[in-house]
């Protein structure tokens, strides 16, 4: 039975994937005399079928994995025998053609979500519902497309090879299990608002209750992109070994735009389903979050942007792309334009009120997402029309962004405070007195402890956010009815305020991190940050498909031991590599970090090159990036019902 699921069978699932989608597409724009097609209501239908279609291909291309079916191109060229079980799953997306096919995979699902939960009940919206759904057909058969005609993962190659070339030993890791699923979620979870926003712009419903309906997708989409992004940084600080945590490499600024954006969307869309006011605004924003997580994913795979993270090349990928790019895009841009001057605000607030606060953030928050547009794009402008090649980096963006989010963070430690429509001075200073008291007293140990002044005034400015998100928790909490039934919007929005103060604290700890590179003989100890590093042994281990050189390191305090750490350097025969195995040793106030390289020889004596980290406060920029992705979960409504034609 499961030899029938093979790559012939994939490769037809994936054929019909893309019929199935084209008709989930056109059927809702189909009319006879004026009404809705028969094919109409049968949009949910083709959407389910299209989802059960590429679960079918991509079922089939984990059994090929698995079987080790080197007739598959894919399987050829990025597996082996004698990789590991784990690592031949995960391995599937761990490619161009597995990393599409799973992205194209997780927007059918999307599509089958929304005609789940938006077809329980009839609802003033059905007609928005199906147009949203006919906008997901369209998308997801151009991409569909794109991976059957020219990045097909089912592509055979005869004759078969004995063995495989194997994978990239960087990415024989268990992060490679949720990191790349977690992140394409997150990018994809923003089409469901992209196509309501296309379909409120097409029927003129740009509602309250369009908001309350799409506020949940945005909640999710943002919260699984946070957890991407942050197990990404992880996954590079503790792989690469080179001891940071952010390159700002394309293809990392292609997560952190959308996010940027998407985070402007969950605030200004707020104001929309309270006052219904920023309608035009909010819609853009629901066009530009997916149109970026499209652009910064697809451009790489274009060779546009170079990446160290891109795979390989192809012109006529990169032609297919650039086509799809100027559809999706270029036609939600034309059709804003024709539609957003009929929409009109419909209330107007005072200075003092949550609303002002929440347009400010929104503003601070495009401008960030702007300045990290034209620091990635303004290399391959340049290339495109001079023909020098140039690079932006990290002297360029810490000058832009840090300016922009020291007001930023001032704004969201006031933006909690505030009621909505207006409010006053007094009560507001009332309020907020405390956390200002909080923050001065932090301050000296900030100013003495940081040497970056830059980043003690971020890390005052982060407890200011901590402090004043939980004060105002516990004035909800004060005047709430009945406090353990507070929402979870409340709740959630505390949180990832939080979360972002943790995060910001992590990386003004970073800023006072301390290296050594040294070359020790076995028991010699070396000194760092006032801790004493003793090489104890080196030993080599046999593994499931490398051999391994693996260092004991000692770490002591005043003659009292703390850590143990071994870090190692693996030698994988398939493909042959060496890397390096990062050994981290976490602390609540930071990080014991280790590097072993390689070996010199003088006479008879043998000494190991190793790289020595303290990184104060490096767990927290990770902790508050789960803290933040946990308040946007807690804060999603899904499952909550809400009385037709007025919000919930």
């Amino acid at each position: 039975m499961m030899d029938f699921f093979g790559p012939e069978e994939g490769h037809y699932a994936l054929a019909l994937a893309c019929v199935l989608a084209f008709c989930q597409g056109i059927a809702p724009f189909l009319k006879r005399q004026g009404r809705p097609s028969f094919f109409s209501p049968l949009t949910p239908g083709f959407a389910w079928a299209h989802a059960l279609a590429l679960l079918l291909a991509f079922m089939c291309l984990m059994l090929a994995a698995l079987r080790d079916d080197f007739s598959v191109q894919n399987i050829a060229e990025n597996s082996a025998l004698a990789k590991p079980l784990f690592y031949k799953i995960t391995g599937i997306w761990g490619n161009h053609e597995g990393s599409i096919l799973l992205w194209i995979v997780l927007l059918s699902l999307c599509s089958a979500c929304v005609s789940f939960i938006h077809t329980r009940h009839q609802n003033p919206l059905s007609r928005l519902k199906r147009h949203a759904l006919g906008v997901l057909g369209l998308i997801s058969a151009g991409f569909d497309l794109f991976c059957l005609l020219t990045s097909n993962p089912f592509a055979r190659l005869f004759p078969m090879p004995a063995d495989g070339m194997g994978m990239n030993p960087l990415l024989q890791d268990p992060g490679l299990a949720v990191h790349p699923p977690l992140l394409y979620a997150g990018y994809v979870g923003f089409v469901v608002p992209f196509a309501f926003a296309i379909a409120a712009l097409i029927d003129g419903q740009l509602t309250r209750l369009w908001a309350t309906l799409v506020r949940p997708w945005v909640l999710a989409a943002w919260a699984l992109l946070t957890c991407g992004i942050a197990l990404g940084s992880w996954w590079s600080y503790y792989v690469l070994g080179w001891g940071g945590y952010w390159f700002w490499d394309p293809v990392e600024n292609a997560s952190l735009i959308p996010w940027l954006s998407g985070t402007a969307l969950l605030h200004s869309i707020l104001v929309v389903e309270k006052r219904q006011s920023l309608r035009i605004w909010t819609a853009l924003l629901a066009l530009a979050t997916f149109s970026f997580s499209l652009s910064g994913t697809f451009l790489v795979r274009s060779g546009i942007l170079n990446s160290v993270h891109s795979f390989a090349n192809d012109p006529t990928r990169g032609v297919f792309i650039l086509t799809l790019l100027a559809l999706v895009v270029g036609g939600a841009l034309t059709l804003f334009a024709w539609r957003a001057p009929s929409l009109h605000d419909e209330s107007s607030f005072t200075p003092l009120s949550r609303e002002s606060a929440l347009v400010l953030n929104t503003l601070f928050l495009c401008s960030l997402c702007a300045v990290v547009l034209t620091g990635t794009l303004y290399p391959p402008f340049i290339q495109l029309l001079l023909g020098h090649t140039l690079s932006v980096g990290k002297p360029f963006f810490d000058s832009t962004t840090i300016p922009l989010t020291i007001p930023l963070l001032i704004a969201m430690g006031i933006g909690p405070a505030l009621p909505w429509l207006h409010g006053s001075l007094r009560t507001i200073c009332k309020r907020l007195y405390p956390a200002f008291l909080c923050t001065c007293a932090a301050c000296i140990p900030a100013f003495v402890f940081l040497p970056d002044r830059m980043a003690a005034l971020c890390a005052v400015l982060a407890l200011w956010v901590i402090s004043s998100s939980v004060l105002a928790l516990f004035h909800q909490l004060r005047v709430a009815t009945h406090p353990f039934r507070l929402s979870r919007k409340i709740w959630g929005m505390t949180l990832a305020h939080i979360g972002v103060g943790v995060t910001i604290l992590g990386l003004c700890g970073m800023s006072a991190a301390h290296h050594t590179i040294v070359a020790p003989r076995l028991g010699e100890h070396q000194s760092l940050d006032g801790l004493d590093w003793q090489l104890v042994s080196v030993t080599d281990h046999p593994g499931p498909n490398y051999d391994a050189r693996v260092a004991e390191l000692r770490v002591s305090r005043h003659g009292h031991p703390i850590a143990q750490l071994h870090p190692a350097l693996r030698v994988f025969s398939h493909p042959h590599q060496t890397i390096s195995q990062v050994a981290i040793r976490s602390f609540l106030t930071g990080d014991l970090y280790a590097v072993l390289g390689s070996t010199e020889h003088e006479g008879q004596e043998t000494r190991y090159i190793l790289r020595l980290h303290h990184n104060p406060l490096a767990p927290w920029i990770w902790l508050g990036g789960l803290i933040m992705a946990g308040g946007g979960l807690m804060a999603c409504p899904f499952g909550r019902k809400h009385t037709q034609g007025t919000p919930s």
